[in-house]
């Protein structure tokens, strides 16, 4: 169940996406929380220099292998705007993170990129549940997903240099 915390957590997140827009990159924005509700990192999408292994979920991921344990992960949550592609959630997966809240689901995104006329992704939109077991899954939360709904569309919309 989504509470106030994981609002919070959440609308951080969104704010992440649209600083990541305003930078030139793609609007996606997450959040690493302790346990307690801690942030511990957060981080924006960073593909725009043409390594599209950039994913703020990635950077997370990396960040906790190396500055938790194991214990301190799976208790974890990760916060994002949009949910995990299948790369970000099978690095969630392997170090061991916990629970996952996002905005806005892969599922809409596909329908928005139709919607909008863009091209699908190189890599297949999956549920998180369909990449990895046993984590906690929330979301979408729908006023949320609107707001990142309208981040895709001023993307795809903006004119290209």
């Amino acid at each position: 169940m989504i509470n106030d915390i994981d609002l919070m957590h959440l609308r951080r997140c969104v704010e992440l996406a649209a600083e990541a827009l305003e930078a030139g990159d793609e609007p996606f924005g997450s959040i690493l929380a302790a346990g307690d509700g801690t942030v511990l990192m957060e981080d924006r999408n960073r593909v725009a220099g043409g390594d599209h292994t950039q994913h703020p979920e990635f950077a997370l991921a990396r960040w906790a292998a190396n500055h938790l344990t194991p214990e301190q992960r799976s208790e974890a949550t990760v916060y994002t705007s949009g949910e995990h592609c299948p790369m970000c959630a099978a690095a969630h997966g392997w170090v061991g993170l916990g629970r996952i809240v996002y905005a806005s689901s892969s599922e809409q995104l596909a329908g928005w990129l139709r919607e909008l006329g863009a091209a699908e992704p190189k890599v297949r939109t999956l549920r998180i549940q369909d990449v990895i077991r046993d984590t906690p899954v929330e979301g979408p939360v729908p006023e949320l997903a609107e707001q990142v709904k309208e981040l895709h569309r001023r993307m795809r919309s903006a004119p290209q240099a």
